[in-house]
């Protein structure tokens, strides 16, 4: 059974990342009606169609899915210092959030 709240959840990403049903559905070597699809609940994306996004969207399949409350951020490539760098900055963005 297919949740909508996948198809929400792509959407989401695609848009918080600026691109177009076409754009995404360049990147992912697919039409732009398949991407309307998954979007809209009509389909569900195969496996992997699902690792794809994950990797674009820089998110886990588990948080496409729903199985995942929070994001994770994938680091891969990213050197030890690199990874404190991004984690530093994640916990300032936090604190000042906190402070709003």
């Amino acid at each position: 059974m297919y949740m909508p709240e996948i198809g929400e959840r792509i959407k989401q990403l695609r848009m918080q990342r600026g691109i177009s049903q076409v754009q995404l559905a360049q990147h992912l070597g697919i039409s732009k009606s398949v991407v309307s699809s998954y979007e809209n609940a009509v389909h569900f994306p195969p496996y992997d169609i699902l690792l794809k996004m994950a990797w674009l969207f820089g998110v886990s399949t588990d948080y496409i899915l729903g199985a995942a409350g929070n994001r994770a951020l994938n680091v891969e490539g990213l050197t030890e210092v690199q990874i404190e760098a991004v984690m530093r900055i994640v916990d300032e963005l936090r604190r000042v959030n906190r402070e709003k």
